[in-house]
């Protein structure tokens, strides 16, 4: 039995925070219905490459879910949801604060057809504030939050982050914690409640260490100054001879220790207390006279804390991911499968059934009828 089997979400997302959330609640046994608008869908529908007839992007955050396509708009829309609403679950939704209430599917609305609904609203600055109807994106989220200053190039310029950092870690997670603990409340309530998940918000979690930095001490951190911004030769990146990219962190003195030997770093040059510039400056030469290769053989078997930066491509061929099967689930499109995107979900919880396939546009339209949605049930 997966833990969220018999939970039916209703998914009125687009594109990543929300989609990615209710993946990750389909992978542990939920059913997902995504309600999409007709003729187009989800916009992600359409970016490119393709896999099957839409782009891989929509595929792998839509693996296992269903759809249907329905104007929201139309007159008797909203009736013909009612009997999904009355057996659903969980609402997420990701349009700006009060779009949901003027299509006559907000909370209040929702509640009223079923009190034992969870509604979860993500959006990139909440429900309410001063921001809260500004458009907005990953990079804007970071930039505000202060994220996005801490990494510098040599220029001094921000670094693009290569991660959507506050639509995964800010919207997505946050929102299925949210969710798994509303259903553990309406366990013992019996009733639902309306989430407010505001990407922009979550971010000064993943801060924790400036926050306490500057809240505690008046110690603001700066880019390329604190210990983990590239302040310390401890926790930095070196180029090799070859020019890739060493990634060291060893950080701990046992570590440093080890890694001060195997780079015969001169004794004057290991308390990098005394300058730092000066010992990162002797690491710097002594990673960069040496290839990749070289280093990789010198870190192996080793505590240092050190690994070489590979590519997605090499990391995905990566003989640990391998054996730890984090690519071994299988997305399949007309006859064709690639792996799936791995989720944080315990294997022990996901279906024994190791590929599926995504919804094309509107396939379950079927269940709009009361008949279907009663036998479903």
């Amino acid at each position: 039995m997966q833990p969220l089997k018999g939970i039916c979400v209703l998914d009125f997302s687009t594109l990543l925070p929300g989609p990615l959330a209710t993946l990750m609640m389909a992978e542990a046994g939920a059913e997902v219905i995504k309600i999409e608008r007709p003729g187009h869908g989800d916009e992600m529908r359409s970016y490119v490459p393709k896999f099957g007839a839409d782009s891989v992007n929509f595929a792998l955050l839509n693996r296992g879910k269903r759809s249907i396509a329905i104007d929201l708009k139309a007159q008797g829309a909203i009736e013909k949801l009612t009997p999904l609403i009355r057996r659903a679950d969980v609402v997420v939704e990701q349009f700006r604060p009060g779009v949901m209430d003027r299509l006559g599917l907000g909370y209040e609305a929702l509640r009223a057809i079923n009190p034992r609904i969870v509604y979860c609203a993500i959006t990139g600055y909440g429900q309410y504030g001063p921001r809260a109807d500004v458009a907005a994106h990953d990079l804007n989220y970071v930039a505000e939050a202060g994220m996005l200053g801490l990494t510098r190039s040599a220029d001094g310029a921000p670094v693009l982050p290569a991660a959507l950092v506050a639509d995964i870690a800010g919207g997505t997670y946050p929102a299925v914690v949210n969710i798994l603990l509303a259903l553990r409340e309406r366990d013992a309530t019996g009733a639902g409640c309306k989430l407010d998940i505001a990407m922009a918000d979550n971010l000064f979690t993943l801060m924790y260490w400036g926050l306490g930095n500057g809240l505690a001490a008046g110690e603001w951190p700066r880019p390329g100054g604190e210990l983990v911004t590239g302040g310390s030769p401890r926790y930095n990146i070196y180029r090799t001879r070859d020019g890739r990219f060493v990634a060291a962190a060893p950080l701990e003195q046992k570590f440093w220790t080890n890694f001060c030997e195997l780079l015969e770093l001169p004794s004057a040059l290991r308390d990098d207390g005394v300058d730092a510039d000066a010992t990162r400056a002797a690491v710097a030469e002594r990673v960069g006279a040496r290839s990749a290769d070289e280093l990789k053989a010198l870190f192996d078997g080793q505590d240092v804390c050190c690994a070489i930066a590979a590519s997605i491509e090499d990391a995905i061929h990566d003989p640990h991911f391998v054996a730890r099967g984090v690519f071994a689930r299988k997305l399949a499109a007309e006859g064709k499968t690639i792996p799936a995107l791995p989720v944080p979900i315990a294997d022990t919880f996901r279906a024994s059934e190791r590929t599926a396939g995504y919804p094309l546009l509107g396939e379950a339209n079927a269940l709009l009828s009361d008949k279907q949605v009663t036998s479903d049930r």
